[in-house]
């Protein structure tokens, strides 16, 4: 009896030592569960990191320089002017984030305001791009060309620039017919759908030509052009050495361009004549006596800022 109640004991202790071992191995497989998805959510929050690490660009900020910059570019885009309930609203800011970033800018002569509470651009940035050296060089050498230029292609032409992803009408010369299509000192043209575009593009190396695309931001109306699309017309003008394309914003204007060189063997600008064909008995140079006539001053342009290796393109 009393080693059949010794023998019950020992079963009963082993019974017990294997359900502790049970109880233990499930604590243990949820344990498990538990690291994995810590693991998981760490790399998640990594990863999240990284992503917002890469789209802050520069890794130092000022954010009140950039919304003084907001307010810049907002208005530089109104010909009538916006008041501060309007900016906001662009800027998708409160009118207490702007109020004195505006006064201040006002303060400093760089926004103007109405009688209707209206805020614009005063002239002070037209000035101040004019102050710019190599800009004004640019310009005061090609002003006296341009205007040779429209006398003897009877056509009117504008000198544009690439700045940061955009490209930007640095000087205009009107026809000195009837007619004419003309372009506003300081306007923003397509960099993808634009002769001009592709002509400050083609010369680019490949490195600085990806960092303007990527800096690009459209302007209304801009034709998109894939990747494929864009090389494509690139490596069209490299081989002639200009571009001809016909206007994707106005029918009937055949753009011819061709770029401006400086030192080093770099494109600095293009010229550009939006061609217009009369119809009338008036004889005007055609297409190919006009790209003649653009290639030559382009060249003597370059030679003037400082570029000695221009071939005769066409």
């Amino acid at each position: 009896m009393t080693e059949s109640k010794s023998a019950a004991t020992k079963k009963a202790a082993g019974k017990t030592t294997a359900d502790q071992k049970t109880a233990r191995k499930k604590p243990a497989a949820k344990k498990a569960v538990s690291k994995k998805s810590a693991t998981k959510k760490t790399t998640a929050k990594k990863a999240s990191a990284k992503k917002s690490a890469a789209k802050k660009s520069p890794n130092y900020s000022a954010p009140a320089l950039e919304k003084g910059l907001d307010i810049l570019e907002i208005l530089s885009e109104s010909s009538t002017g916006y008041t501060l309930n309007e900016i906001s609203k662009v800027a998708n800011r409160s009118i207490n984030e702007i109020f004195r970033m505006v006064m201040t800018l006002h303060r400093r002569g760089w926004v103007q305001v109405d009688e209707n509470d209206r805020y614009s651009l005063t002239l002070r940035m037209f000035e101040l791009a004019h102050r710019h050296m190599p800009l004004r060089s640019l310009v005061s050498m090609a002003l006296p060309l341009m205007r040779r230029l429209v006398q003897q292609a009877a056509q009117s032409c504008h000198l544009t620039v690439l700045q940061e992803g955009r490209v930007v009408v640095l000087a205009q010369v009107d026809s000195p017919g009837r007619w004419s299509l003309s372009l506003k000192v300081g306007a923003l043209v397509g960099l993808s759908d634009t002769a001009s575009g592709h002509v400050l593009l083609a010369f680019l190396n490949s490195e600085e030509r990806n960092r303007m695309l990527a800096l690009h931001a459209p302007v209304r109306g801009e034709k998109q052009l894939s990747s494929t699309q864009l090389s494509k017309e690139l490596e069209s003008v490299r081989q002639k050495g200009y571009a001809e394309t016909p206007s994707e914003q106005i029918k009937g204007v055949t753009n011819i361009a061709y770029p401006v060189f400086g030192p080093n063997q770099s494109v600095i600008a293009c010229l550009n004549v939006p061609y217009i064909e009369r119809i009338d008995m008036h004889q005007s140079p055609a297409v190919e006596e006009v790209k003649q006539i653009v290639n030559n001053y382009a060249k003597e342009l370059s030679e003037l800022m400082g570029y000695s290796g221009y071939n005769p393109l066409v």
